[in-house]
Formats: C-alpha cells, structure tokens, sequence
C-alpha cells in the first residue's frame, strides 16, 4: 500500500510540473513565426519616430523598435542587438514592397529589442 501511494505522489508531481511549466513559459511554443536574434552592425535611424534599422555582416537589413533598450543613444556605433525576430511577410502590399526594393540591403524582417551591447563607438 505505501509503495501504490508514493507512486501516486510521484504522478501529481509531474502532473503539476507539467502543468507549471507550461503556463510559465518554460515550454514555448511560438506559432507565429518568432525567434530571438543577435545581429551585429552599425545602428542607424529608421524612416519613423522610434525605428531604427541595422545592416547585418551578412548584408541583411533589419528594422528596430525597442521598449525597454534605448537605442538612440548608440545611432552610429557598431553595436550587437538580441531580441525578437519576425520574418518579413511575403504577403506586402504593392506600395511597401517597392519601398522596400528601393533600399540597398534586402530587408530581412523586424527585431523588437531586449538587449544591445556596444562594440564601437564608430562604425567603420
């Protein structure tokens, strides 16, 4: 009878586990598409108030938005950024996807900042 009781102790424990870990965050599962990134380049404004954009060692483009990394303070510095990644959609509307023809780098998708570490104080 004691080893059927802890058995049945030992089951509600991974139960709960379980369960703690999925309501936590512990197991994500991310069905839009999203993934954290670090892209390392010089920070530069983007078209509107509050965006910026980097251009990655691998010649991608990304646009930058932040809460809680004030990214105006490094406009012009090489910098490292980590944060969110959503692909661009291949669904543009026609006026956006010429814009978007019309830049130097392909842009690659969005980054919402969560961290950024300085690398130089120039972008050389």
């Amino acid at each position: 009878m004691n080893r059927s009781v802890r058995s049945f102790c030992l089951g509600i424990a991974v139960l709960a586990a379980g369960l703690y870990l999925v309501t936590t965050g512990g197991v994500r599962a991310n069905a839009a598409g999203k993934k954290d990134l670090t892209v390392t380049g010089c920070l530069q404004k983007g078209d509107e108030a509050n965006e910026f954009s980097i251009t990655g060692e691998d010649g991608k483009s990304y646009d930058l938005t932040s809460s809680s990394v004030e990214l105006s303070k490094h406009v012009g510095h090489k910098v490292s950024v980590t944060g969110t990644f959503k692909a661009e959609s291949y669904a543009k509307e026609k006026g956006e996807k010429e814009a978007n023809e019309k830049k130097e780098a392909p842009e690659a998708g969005d980054i919402r900042v969560t961290s950024l570490k300085m690398v130089s104080d120039s972008c050389k």
